[in-house]
This record gives C-alpha cells, structure tokens and sequence, in this order.
C-alpha cells in the first residue's frame, strides 16, 4: 500500500479524535482543561484497549497494517456510524464487516414522513430482511389485512407465497409480479444476513410448504425491483393502480415504498 493512503489513514483517527469529547468518555470529568479539542492519544487508546504507542504509529502512518479487530476497537472508540465504520475500514485496506442486523425501528423522521402523507399516497416501510416495519393509514388501507402477527406475519415474502387472499388484493398478474420479486429479494436477503436463523427458519419453511416459492428459487435470480406498476383491488373503491418508488436508508437498511395514485 503506497503511503498517502496509509497518511489518509492517519488524517482520518486524527480528525475523529479531535471531534471526540473528554466527556463522551465514561468517568471522565467534563471539568477538564485543555490547551487542544479532543481526547488525547492516551486517552483515546484506553478507550479502545491498545496501547499508545501503536495508536501513535497509526495516527503518524508508520505501523503495520491494523488488524480488523483493532479496526473494530477504534470505530467502538470513536462511536463510529456505520458509514464511517466502512471507510475507515477502507482506508485500512480491509473489507467492511458485514451488518449482523438491520436497524429494528425507523427513524423518527422518516415516522413522521409517513404520517403526513396519510392523505397523500400509501407508504411503507421494510427492512433489508423483507420484514414490514411500518405503513401509514393510506397504506393500512390497502395491505393491512395482508399482515398478521404469527411467526412469519411480518415478513413480505411469507405473505407473497402463503397468504391465501393476496390473490383476491392483487390480481393474478401482480401476484406472480411479487412472488418473482420476492424469491429475488430474499436471495438478496439471505446473502446480506447468513447467519440469520429466522431467514434461514423462513427458507427452510417455505421450501418445504411452497412449490411456488421452489420454482421461482430455482430461477436463481436476486436484486431490487426500484420501480414498478401496482395494481391494487380495493373492496370498496375498486380497481386502483399506483407507480410505487422505492428508496434506501443504507445506515438501517430501511427500504421506503412510495405508491403514487394514477388512472387504472
């Protein structure tokens, strides 16, 4: 590795250790005076359980390549978003960890998103493992009978092969539309979460229970539909047709879907 990346390496500890607060240090005394902003390095390599000396060689580019569990010390230390995990894990010449998990609620904003397009458009929310967090009054409207709160309730894939009336709500065409999308999105899913035994616990179900799921399986496809025409069987207001969006929070792996109205 040349040495400017090694230096960028350096610039990237010194930088967070001087937005690091004595006070956001359990203990600490926020009484503290000092002459620069930041933890010191002793400070900063107590908290991370390394010792000063390395610490100072990574911040100055002159130790060996780190190892990714002091990577992993040092983004702890520093209260690194999961964005600025990966770079620094970049910076380092290591690939990223990948997430054991994504984020289990939704933001607060985002939350409010949903609420004030109640009388706008129908919104959902679900996270990078096909589980529906959330939906707004608009989206309850439409899809809220499809869900329950058994075991699999939640989870977009289950319902896309095992609800009996997803047929009745979507027509045969969009039905097969997201039983296709689904199988593709959960292969995405379990490669994402490997070590998840609630996907692993739904894969094994669903190949046992769902030959639907079986053949599109074997079509080995995976990816993210962003955009697509839904059609949507109202028991009340008919035939309703949307363009449906959707868009990503990466930090929580939160998938956005936006249904906007348009003539059937």
């Amino acid at each position: 590795m040349v040495r400017d990346e090694w230096s960028g390496l350096g610039a990237y500890l010194r930088h967070h250790r001087s937005e690091t607060t004595p006070r956001d240090r359990p203990g600490a005394s926020p009484l503290s005076h000092r002459r620069v902003p930041g933890l010191r390095r002793q400070e900063l390599a107590d908290v991370a359980g390394i010792s000063v000396e390395y610490y100072t060689r990574l911040e100055q580019g002159r130790a060996s390549r780190p190892s990714r569990e002091i990577l992993t010390a040092l983004a702890r230390a520093f209260r690194l978003s999961n964005a600025e995990r990966d770079h620094l894990f970049r910076l380092a010449d290591e690939r990223p960890p990948r997430p054991r998990a994504p984020a289990a609620e939704i933001r607060p904003g985002l939350r409010q998103l949903l609420d004030s397009l109640d009388d706008t458009m129908p919104v959902t929310v679900h996270d990078g493992r096909l589980d529906m967090l959330a939906f707004n009054v608009a989206a309850a409207d439409l899809f809220g009978p499809l869900f329950d709160d058994g075991p699999y309730g939640r989870s977009i894939v289950h319902q896309a092969f095992m609800s009996a009336g997803l047929r009745e709500v979507l027509g045969n065409e969009g039905a097969e539309q997201l039983s296709r999308v689904a199988a593709a999105e959960f292969r995405k899913a379990l490669g994402l979460y490997p070590e998840d035994e609630r996907l692993r616990s739904l894969f094994r179900a669903l190949s046992t229970s769902s030959p639907e799921f079986s053949g599109h399986w074997d079509r080995g496809e995976i990816g993210t539909w962003r955009s697509a025409k839904k059609r949507v069987n109202h028991p009340t207001r008919g035939l309703l047709a949307f363009d449906s969006e959707m868009l990503h929070d990466p930090e929580n792996d939160h998938w956005v879907m936006l249904f906007t109205p348009r003539r059937a």
